[in-house]
């Protein structure tokens, strides 16, 4: 045990909270794929196995990703952004169709797929991180820092939209925060949201999903007009969470996943709160709450812009999307494919979590090594 903890680096909360999630989902998804393995025609079993195999290998690239050097991730985000840009687009073009959108991409030889947006996530806050401490002394100025910050973010929410506007709205609300962070002028920023504005109105009226966009913020603006195949999943998530209660119904005796078309993702919140009531609830979001909380205690403390930065992207981006997953499962946001970070069953959305985990720990190291170099030679003083 002592040589475990001696070879993981970093906040040691946030090991605990990885941990936390880790078990959390592992009881939720166990609960919520039954209805799943009836229509594959398998054991619940084989699909949780799958699952855990997952946040094994989840927590196996956290900790090869905290092992390495945060300013590496530096070197890399331009190839990182050089890569995932042709990816979007041959995603939208090429990928594959779930629910009318083109979202993934297939692993040659492997039987899995991944969400490009996922790795659009990484690589635009690395590269963010990057540019913005790279261009501290002249940040202010329109054509080498504004113009090619602007475009990466236009961009990026541009390709992702069309297919996952959820996603790429969350996306482009963590950048503006590294905006801000990064010291943008406000008017600067200003532009920026003014030119996402412009591109989310096209992609919600124009762009190819648009019929979906438009009826479920009609669905959600409009709950007693909604058809009730559109308000379908949102009402039982909603059933499930007011008869779980205070203490909830009890671990697998959730009634809403024979309903629910994504309780093991999208709508796992719901299924949590139906099994575990309300204190399940809301210690779930606390844990939440306190990973925000050690993500700003790092950010604060970290030597180098680029690590704060860093950190500040990868933490927002995580907490955000929890939020965002709970909201909808409690009627306060329009249906979306969402899921719970490191609690829903997500396949490689749970790696590239992972790895947003480990770059954080990362930077929390280089705030720990210091210390201890001081410790030693206070030490060594004395002696």
């Amino acid at each position: 045990m002592n040589r475990i903890l001696n070879n993981t680096k970093g906040d040691r909360w946030i090991w605990l909270i990885v941990i936390l999630l880790s078990v959390i989902s592992l009881l939720a998804v166990y609960s919520a794929i039954g209805t799943l393995a009836y229509k594959r025609g398998v054991g619940a079993e084989s699909i949780l196995m799958k699952h855990l195999a997952m946040i094994v290998g989840g927590i196996a690239l956290m900790y090869i990703s905290h092992k390495l050097d945060y300013r590496y991730y530096r070197g890399i985000s331009k190839l990182l952004m050089i890569i995932t840009l042709p990816l979007l687009v041959y995603t939208l073009v090429f990928g594959s169709h779930v629910n009318d959108a083109s979202r993934w991409i297939a692993i040659p030889g492997t039987g899995l797929s991944f969400q490009t947006s996922d790795l659009a996530k990484l690589a635009l806050i690395t590269y963010l991180a990057r540019t913005l401490s790279l261009k501290q002394e002249n940040i202010k100025d329109v054509k080498q820092s504004f113009i090619p910050i602007m475009g990466s973010v236009c961009l990026v929410f541009i390709l992702i939209a069309l297919a996952n506007l959820s996603t790429a709205l969350m996306l482009f609300g963590v950048s503006v925060l590294l905006l801000i962070i990064g010291r943008i002028s406000i008017k600067q920023i200003a532009i920026t949201c003014l030119a996402g504005g412009i591109l989310l109105a096209g992609v919600v009226l124009l762009g190819p999903r648009h019929k979906t966009y438009v009826s479920r913020i009609h669905a959600f603006m409009h709950p007693e007009m909604a058809n009730s195949d559109k308000s379908f999943q949102s009402d039982h998530a909603k059933i499930a969470i007011a008869t779980g209660g205070l203490f909830g119904k009890g671990v697998g005796k959730s009634d809403e996943i024979n309903y629910l078309p994504e309780a093991y993702s999208d709508e796992i919140y719901a299924i949590i709160v139906e099994e575990y009531g309300l204190v399940g609830g809301v210690i779930l979001i606390g844990i939440y709450l306190f990973l925000l909380y050690r993500c700003i205690k790092i950010v604060t403390k970290a030597p180098k812009a680029f690590g704060a930065l860093l950190a500040a992207g990868l933490s927002f981006s995580l907490t955000i999307q929890a939020f965002a997953n709970m909201a909808v499962a409690v009627g306060l946001g329009p249906v979306t494919g969402i899921p719970l970070p490191f609690v829903s069953m997500g396949g490689t959305s749970i790696l590239f979590t992972s790895v947003a985990f480990g770059i954080i720990l990362s930077v929390s190291r280089d705030i720990e090594e210091p210390k201890k170099v001081v410790v030693g030679e206070i030490r060594e003083i004395a002696v």
